[in-house]
C-alpha cells in the first residue's frame, strides 16, 4: 500500500514527506458535527500518516460525513482523498492508496460520529422511567437510534425513525437491526408504547425484510398485557418475517421500586413463568417443523424464576441473542466445563470472594465449588447481592450498584480480594450506575477488586491465576 499527503496551510501548498501532487483551492464542507479523533491505533495507516488525537476529519473523496456509516462506507474505496484539520489549525490533504475495505485505524471521540436520536415513546415498561432521581444525567437519556442498533446491538421501536432513515439502512445494508416489537397487535402496541404511530410503525419491518436486511426481535413481556393469547398472536405473526428476522427473544419486564405514577405492572410468579415457557417451547416445535429453526427464545430469567433447568447448548442455535440475556448462563457453563476439563489441579493457595446478583448466584456457586475440588487450597466465598437500590425484583448482576456492594459486604470476610463481573461497568470505565467507582469500593471494603469477564474461561483463569 502507498500513502501520500500534502500539507495545506492558509491554502498555500507546502511539500512535506512523500509529496504526490500539489492541490490549491478553498474547499467548504458543512459538517453537522465535528469528527474529532480520540486516538490512533498503533501500526495503523493513520499512525503512519501522523494523525493524532484532536485532529478533525473534514471529508473523504469530497463528500461530507454525517455519521459513522458515511465514514465506513466511504472508507471502502482503494483510493482516498481525505481532508484533515490538524489540532493547530493546519489543513492536510491526504491521498491514500490502500486495500479495499482496509481501515485507517482511527477511533473517534463519538463512536456514532453524530448526535444520538432520542426516543419519544412513553412505554409502560420503560426501565429509564423507573430509575431513582439523582443519578448522572446520561443515564436518563432514552435512545431509539437505528445506528446504535447496528453498532451496539440496541433495540429500536421503529416509531422514531423516518422513511428516509429506513432507506439509508437499506442503502448501507446495515444488518442486523434489533427491533423492540412487544406485540404485533397494532392497537395494543399503541397503548403499550403510548404512541399513536406505534402500530403502523410495524409495517416498516416488511420493508426491511423485502430489502434483505437481517433482523432480531424482542418482546418485553408484561403480565396481563401482552402475554397469554397476545404472545401467541405475536409469535404467529412474526413468522411472516422469516428468514430475514433470524430470532425473537422474550424477556420479562424489569420492575424497580420507583414506579410512582406509572402503570400498575405486576411481577411474574413461578407459575406464570412456567406458562410463558410452555408457550415458547410449543412455538419452538412449530418453527422447527416448518422453518428448521426454533426462532423464539426465552431469556434466562424465565427458567430461573420457573425453577427449571437451563436448556442445552444446541437449543440456542449459536446464541443469536446472548447479549439480551438469552443463553448467557448456558454459554458460560459450557465454556467453564470445556476449560475446566483441560486443567490439572495443583496446590496453589488462594483465598478470595465473589459478588454477583441473585440471578446467576447459584450457578456461580457451583462453578466455584468445582474449582475448589480441583484446587483444594483455593478458597472461594460467593456473596449474593440483593438489589436494595433498585428493588428486590431486579436480580441481574449488571444493575448492582456500589452502595449495595459496600453495605452488604462491609462486615464480610473477603479474603485476599473481591472479584466482580464486568457487566457492572460500562465498557472502558470504572464507574458503576450510582456513580461509585471501583476505587471507592476498594477503599470502603479495604480490599483489592478484580473485574472478571462474563465467560467461563475467563472466570477460571482470573481465579486461579
Amino acid at each position: 500500500m502507498k500513502y501520500f499527503f500534502i500539507l495545506r496551510n492558509d491554502f498555500n501548498s507546502v511539500q512535506i514527506k512523500r509529496k504526490l501532487s500539489v492541490k490549491k483551492g478553498l474547499i467548504i464542507f458543512m459538517n453537522k458535527k465535528a469528527h474529532i479523533i480520540k486516538e490512533v491505533e498503533a501500526g495503523s495507516i493513520a499512525e503512519e500518516l501522523e494523525l493524532s488525537s484532536g485532529d478533525e476529519i473534514i471529508s473523504i473523496n469530497g463528500h461530507d460525513i454525517k455519521d459513522a456509516f458515511d465514514y465506513h462506507y466511504l472508507l471502502k474505496d482503494e483510493e482516498l482523498t481525505i481532508i484533515v484539520k490538524k489540532l493547530d489549525g493546519e489543513e492536510w490533504e491526504l491521498d491514500i492508496e490502500k486495500d479495499y475495505d482496509e481501515d485507517l485505524g482511527i477511533v473517534f471521540e463519538d463512536g456514532l460520529m453524530d448526535s444520538c436520536k432520542s426516543c419519544t415513546n412513553k412505554c409502560v415498561f420503560c426501565f429509564i422511567d423507573q430509575m431513582p432521581p439523582g443519578m448522572r444525567e446520561t443515564l436518563y437519556f432514552k435512545d431509539d437510534d437505528a445506528r446504535l442498533s447496528f453498532l451496539q446491538g440496541n433495540y429500536i421501536t421503529l416509531t422514531n425513525i423516518t422513511d428516509e432513515e429506513i432507506d439509508r439502512i437499506i442503502f448501507y445494508k446495515l444488518s442486523p437491526i434489533n427491533i423492540s416489537i412487544h406485540t404485533t397487535n397494532k392497537e395494543l402496541r399503541k397503548k403499550m408504547l403510548n404512541n399513536r404511530f406505534a402500530g403502523d410503525a410495524l409495517d416498516k419491518i416488511m420493508k426491511l425484510k423485502d430489502a434483505g436486511i437481517t433482523m432480531n426481535g424482542q418482546i418485553v413481556l408484561c403480565k396481563g398485557i401482552n402475554d397469554g393469547e397476545e404472545l401467541e398472536r405475536s409469535l404467529h405473526d412474526l413468522s411472516a418475517y422469516l428468514p430475514q428476522m433470524e430470532s425473537v427473544s422474550v424477556v420479562p419486564v424489569g420492575l424497580t421500586k420507583y414506579r410512582n405514577k406509572l402503570a400498575n405492572l405486576e411481577p411474574f410468579t413461578k407459575e406464570d413463568a412456567r406458562k410463558v415457557l410452555d408457550t415458547i417451547h410449543n412455538w419452538q416445535e412449530v418453527f422447527m417443523t416448518h422453518y428448521n429453526t426454533r426462532f423464539v427464545y426465552a431469556g434466562d430469567e424465565w427458567y430461573i424464576k420457573a425453577e427449571l433447568p437451563i436448556p442445552s447448548e444446541d437449543s440456542y442455535e449459536g446464541y443469536p441473542q446472548i447479549e439480551n440475556g438469552v443463553g448467557l448462563i448456558r454459554s458460560m457453563n459450557e465454556e467453564f466445563k470445556e476449560h475446566y476439563n483441560e486443567l490439572s489441579g495443583d496446590n496453589r493457595t488462594k483465598n478470595i470472594s465473589i459478588a454477583t446478583g441473585v440471578l446467576a448466584s447459584s450457578y456461580i456457586k457451583k462453578m466455584a465449588k468445582k474449582i475448589e475440588e480441583k484446587f483444594p487450597n483455593i478458597n472461594i466465598k460467593v456473596y449474593t447481592i440483593i438489589n436494595e437500590y433498585f428493588g428486590n425484583e431486579i436480580t441481574v448482576a449488571g444493575l448492582i450498584t456500589g452502595i449495595d456492594l459496600m453495605e452488604q459486604l462491609k462486615d464480610k470476610s473477603l479474603g485476599d480480594g473481591l472479584y466482580l463481573p464486568d457487566v457492572l461497568l460500562k465498557h472502558g470505565e470504572t464507574i458503576l450506575l450510582d456513580d461509585h467507582t471501583i476505587r471507592d469500593i476498594e477503599k470502603a471494603l479495604q480490599t483489592k477488586i478484580t473485574i472478571v469477564q462474563s465467560d467461563g474461561k475467563s472466570f477460571i483463569d482470573k481465579i486461579i491465576e
